[in-house]
C-alpha cells in the first residue's frame, strides 16, 4: 500500500482560495498512491484563531467540493485534513450561526464522503481552539480495501485512551493530521512512535510547514510501523512524503507479540 503525506506550507501570504487550488493540484499528482493525507486546518492554519470564524464553512462547503473532485480525479482515498466547520444551528435558524468544529473529511476514490470526524481534544486550555470550537464526541474509523483507518487530529495524539478506542473499533492504521508547533517537535515524534508501539498499528502523522499566526510549524511528518520503527520522516519545509507499507504487518505483529490480549480494563482506583 502506498501513502502520500502532503506536508503543506501554511503561511499568511497565501490566500485560502489560492491554497485550496494549489493543494488540489498536489493531490491530483498523487494518482499512483492508495491514500493521500493532508494536515490539520491547512486552509487557515491551526493557530490562526482570529481566522476560524471568518473562514469557517459548512461541511459540504468549498473545501469539500474541491477535495472531493481532487480525490476523484486522482482515484485515491483522501484524508483531506481538517477544516473549521460551521455547523447548522440547533434552533434551525439561518445558516452560519451554529457552533464551530475542527472537522476532518475523508473521501473515497470516487469522491464520495466516506467519513467526517470532529476533533475531540481541543488545544489551548482556556483560550484558542479550546474555547472557540466545540468538541466532537464520536470515534471514527474508515474501512479501506487494504486496512481499517482510525482517524484522530493533532492534540488527540496526547491521549492514548482515544487510540485504544480506535483499536477496539478495528483500526489498524492511525492517521493523524496536525498543525504541531516547532517548539514541541520532540513530543510529536515521541508520541507518534508511542501510539504505534502501544497499539501495534501503523501511524501516519501529517503536519504543516511554514509559519502562520506567528507560530513556526514542526513539519517532520512521519510514518511509523507497528514495532515503532520510523519508515519515513519529512524535513521542516513543504514536502510530499511517499511511503510503501504492508498492512498485513499489523496482524502479524499482534500475533507474534500479543500484548493487546493482556490489557486489564475497568480497574478501580485504590481506596484511601
Amino acid at each position: 500500500m502506498r501513502a502520500s503525506l502532503l506536508q503543506i506550507d501554511v503561511n499568511d501570504a497565501e490566500t485560502v482560495d489560492a491554497r485550496r487550488r494549489r493543494v488540489a493540484a498536489l493531490v491530483r499528482e498523487q494518482a499512483g498512491s492508495d491514500l493521500v493525507v493532508l494536515p490539520e486546518l491547512w486552509t487557515t492554519g491551526a493557530f490562526a484563531y482570529e481566522e476560524f470564524a471568518a473562514e469557517a464553512e459548512p461541511l459540504e462547503g468549498p473545501t469539500y467540493e474541491v477535495m472531493a473532485k481532487a480525490a476523484s480525479d486522482a482515484g485515491v482515498w483522501l484524508h483531506a485534513g481538517s477544516i473549521p466547520e460551521r455547523a447548522a444551528s440547533d434552533s434551525g435558524s439561518a445558516a452560519g450561526d451554529g457552533p464551530l468544529y475542527n472537522t476532518s473529511l475523508v473521501f473515497s476514490p470516487s469522491g464520495e464522503l466516506a467519513a467526517a470526524y470532529r476533533k475531540i481534544h481541543r488545544f489551548g486550555f482556556d483560550k484558542g481552539e479550546a474555547v472557540l470550537m466545540g468538541a466532537g464526541a464520536e470515534l471514527v474509523t474508515v474501512r479501506l480495501p487494504e486496512t481499517v483507518v482510525g482517524v484522530a487530529t493533532c492534540y488527540d495524539l496526547r491521549f492514548p485512551e482515544l487510540f485504544r478506542g480506535l483499536v477496539d473499533a478495528g483500526a489498524e492504521t492511525l492517521v493523524i493530521p496536525a498543525g504541531w508547533p516547532e517548539r514541541r517537535r520532540s513530543h510529536w515524534t515521541l508520541l507518534a512512535q508511542a501510539r504505534a508501539v502501544e497499539n501495534q498499528a501503523y501511524v501516519l502523522a501529517c503536519g504543516t510547514a511554514g509559519t502562520h499566526a506567528g507560530v513556526p510549524q514542526a513539519g517532520h511528518s512521519i510514518v511509523v510501523d507497528p514495532w515503532g520503527e520510523v519508515l519515513a520522516e519529512a524535513g521542516a519545509g513543504e514536502e510530499i512524503l511517499v511511503v510503501d507499507f504492508d498492512p498485513a504487518k499489523v496482524a502479524a505483529t499482534r500475533e507474534q507479540f500479543p500484548a493487546l490480549k493482556d490489557r486489564l480494563l475497568g480497574l478501580e482506583a485504590p481506596r484511601r
